[in-house]
């Protein structure tokens, strides 16, 4: 009858450990040079190897020649021990036997001298399942048993225990066992039962294991029996109801390339969400280790950031198909999404094409200045693509796109920039954004552009072109009332190609609520109104 590879391949020597190399070396050392307690605790992951250590280190104590590291497995004491039936090893589960009454007859037991060796050993397993009663019973004898006596404790869980325990005791912490110690050791077992394997489908075993020895070589005794001796990576995924890496590969294809995703939740439909998700963060670790082409860092932070908000919305028990359609199409919006870095430049490449335009405005010494939005009926000459199409209405999109993100920042566009072509990918674009116009078009325009992007293409640029504004000169002249006193009446002098120089000048306030300016702003709708005195 053949032994399950668990128990069949247990460590019987400290080489033999398993990413466990510091207590085996401390172990060992120990050992060579007689320096011995007569307490340990060993704690650690389930199946990490305490209780193999444990009885090792019993047999060390045992043999012969010993105390020794290197136990000669052939004397009365090791053959024993390596049988489990050694008299002088008492081994006892304290999750079954955790009442004092049970500690009462250990004790007991301490009182006679070893049958046949140097040493009684005991071996406590689960030890922090004793009652705080069963803990004090023990106390005394555990920190001064007879000479002959050594206690060897083990624990999955070392918090729970008294700290006047912890204090008797020397305490060896076992690690979680490496991924890739656990994957060579499979590959031994297996090429010593002439087995064939896949290495992927090992590497899933070893990972579903979670640095668990034991429960690893336990899902390869099933994986054995499931793939009929020829372990491959369908019958692992398969026998554990994961997701074959090929199906994570198409669907993050699918992500990517931001085509339909209908597809991947045709491939997604028999799995739990919550396991899907879990798949998902091991597939991207993978391929951030080995570098994957398709993801940057940018991406990976934003992927791993919606998976785990999506696991506390399945914590919150919502809908696992509406999560993980949302988790997809999240995905696919964050390839699309531009860093800040990005925008930034972005925003710095559109100042200096419209720095002409603001060196014009500065320069002009003409004051006051009222700035006003370009009008509707503005004359643009407009250049049209050689397939005769109209980007009118392309652009028409755009403008509506804006509006319903914000309609302050559509009103600003609308009246700041005007459409002048689309050609070779380059949208050309009149502008005359001034005052708070223009703050609020460059603080929004990674937003114009990422719109722009939805309208046009994604690899569009943006090029702006400069528009002479037209100016309205008012010319205030001085007349006399009928009572004898001085007023001022205004004159509209429309003046397109140049300004007319004044000595003496009227703020924009004294007049803006004429209706004279009002009526001159309405006749000829200008970018500027300079308002200069009578000569």
């Amino acid at each position: 009858m053949s032994q399950v590879l668990a128990l069949k391949y247990r460590p019987k020597r400290f080489e033999d450990l398993i990413g466990q190399s510091t207590v085996s070396q401390t172990l060992s050392l120990a050992l060579d040079t007689n320096r011995l307690s007569h307490a340990y605790l060993l704690s650690g992951l389930r199946g990490s190897g305490k209780t193999s250590t444990a009885r090792i280190l019993a047999k060390s104590f045992l043999c012969d020649q010993g105390p020794t590291s290197t136990p000669c497995e052939v004397c009365d004491n090791c053959l024993s021990a390596n049988n489990g039936k050694h008299l002088d090893i008492i081994e006892m589960d304290a999750a079954s036997n955790r009442g004092i009454d049970d500690i009462k007859d250990l004790i007991e037991h301490i009182k006679y001298k070893p049958s046949s060796a140097k040493y009684k050993v005991f071996i406590i397993d689960e030890i922090h399942m004793l009652t705080p009663q069963a803990f004090n019973a023990l106390l005394k004898t555990l920190e001064e048993p007879p000479e002959f006596v050594k206690f060897i404790l083990a624990t999955t869980d070392p918090l729970k225990l008294p700290a006047t325990i912890l204090s008797r005791t020397q305490h060896f912490r076992f690690n979680k066992i490496p991924h890739k110690d656990v994957l060579h050791h499979l590959i031994h077992i297996l090429n010593l039962e002439n087995i064939k394997f896949e290495n992927d489908a090992l590497d899933i075993l070893s990972r579903s294991g979670q640095g668990s020895l034991r429960d690893t070589l336990t899902m390869l005794d099933q994986a054995i029996i499931f793939s009929k001796g020829d372990i491959t990576t369908t019958a692992v995924v398969d026998m554990l109801g994961l997701l074959d890496p090929k199906v994570l590969d198409k669907i993050f294809d699918l992500i990517v390339e931001n085509q339909d995703i209908t597809e991947a939740m045709t491939m997604l439909e028999n799995f739990e969400a919550s396991l899907i998700i879990d798949e998902m963060a091991i597939y991207l670790k993978d391929r951030m280790l080995r570098r994957d082409s398709r993801f940057n860092v940018l991406i990976y932070d934003r992927y791993f950031k919606i998976l785990s908000d999506s696991k506390h919305l399945l914590y919150l028990n919502s809908d696992g198909e509406f999560v993980l359609l949302l988790t997809l199409l999240k995905m696919q919006e964050a390839v699309n999404l531009k860093s800040i870095d990005d925008i930034l430049d972005e925003v710095e490449q559109v100042q200096t094409k419209t720095q002409n335009i603001e060196e014009v405005v500065e320069e002009d010494h003409i004051s006051p200045v009222i700035d006003t939005p370009i009008p509707h009926e503005t004359e643009i000459v407009e250049v049209v693509n050689e397939e005769d199409y109209d980007y009118n209405i392309d652009y028409k999109k755009l403008t509506d796109k804006i509006y319903d993100k914000n309609y302050d920042l559509g009103e600003c566009f609308e009246q700041s920039f005007k459409f002048i072509s689309f050609i070779e990918n380059t949208l050309l674009i009149a502008s005359i954004a001034q005052g708070e116009c223009r703050k609020l078009l460059h603080k929004n325009f990674a937003h114009i552009r990422s719109m722009s992007e939805e309208v046009f293409g994604n690899d569009i640029e943006i090029e702006f072109e400069k528009v002479e504004p037209k100016v309205v000169l008012i010319e205030p002249i001085e007349e006399v009332a009928n009572d004898g006193s001085s007023c001022m009446q205004n004159t509209i002098a429309p003046t397109i190609n140049s300004m007319t120089d004044a000595q003496h000048e009227y703020q924009i306030e004294d007049i803006e609520h004429s209706d004279m300016f009002n009526n001159a702003k309405e006749l000829f709708k200008p970018t500027k109104i300079v308002v200069t005195s009578k000569a």
